[in-house]
């Protein structure tokens, strides 16, 4: 098997959710780079059994984000679907959207989980937005599959001014420090979602990604 596949029993099929904007087809490349079998979407499936895994990129502003999401009906869906401890991967502001408020235009989330977003409020020497590589320390009670070949200290790739502040602390699986440490990273059972760029972070970005699919397999197992 190549090391650029997952080793699953068969390919994991994502689909990246397509709300009109976004980075897609750099997430669709690193997904199919690490085994997966991608489609964009820009709709809720009717047959969602088609997809294993549901994938929400995004840049620009939040509100874009959910308004998208809304004229399209996949905001329901994206709810639905991490309700039903199904395969989830939010980036960036697909990380965002999934909280109840931000202060980014005064918009209501998606209220998955409780919390908020805030823009950066730092040491003015420190630019904004957080924008570069940076490290992410894991939580030691993150499931090991998830943080296969990772490493406390390991960087990855952030561009944003917003970050999110979660009510429930337990949620946090991965926490970062730019003039003070902050949340970039939470998992909460088959949910995983990320304030920096997997699909930018070469080697180790692509290695989440791989985590992933193979926990989305470790799911459908456990099912049959």
């Amino acid at each position: 098997m190549s090391n650029n596949q997952t080793e699953t029993s068969r390919k994991i099929r994502v689909a990246v959710i397509d709300y009109g904007m976004g980075n897609l087809r750099s997430v669709a490349n690193a997904f199919e780079k690490v085994g997966g079998v991608v489609s964009i979407v820009s709709g809720p499936m009717s047959e969602e059994s088609e997809y294993d895994a549901l994938v929400l990129p995004g840049v620009g502003a939040l509100g874009d984000c959910i308004e998208g999401l809304r004229l399209t009906g996949m905001d329901r869906w994206v709810c639905d679907w991490i309700n039903d401890e199904r395969p989830f991967f939010g980036i960036c502001l697909g990380f965002q959207a999934l909280f109840d408020h931000s202060e980014e235009g005064n918009v209501s989330g998606l209220g998955v989980f409780p919390g908020c977003v805030r823009k950066f409020s730092i040491d003015p020497l420190l630019k904004v937005p957080h924008m570069g590589w940076n490290s992410v320390s894991f939580e030691q009670g993150a499931d090991d599959l998830f943080r296969e070949n990772l490493q406390d200290g390991d960087q990855f790739y952030f561009d944003h001014t917003y970050h999110v502040i979660p009510e429930d602390s337990s949620l946090a699986w991965g926490v970062t420090d730019y003039g003070g440490p902050f949340v970039s990273a939470i998992r909460r059972r088959n949910c995983l979602a990320t304030q920096f760029h997997p699909e930018k972070s070469q080697a180790k970005g692509l290695q989440i990604y791989r985590n992933f699919l193979k926990h989305a397999s470790c799911v459908i197992t456990s099912k049959k």
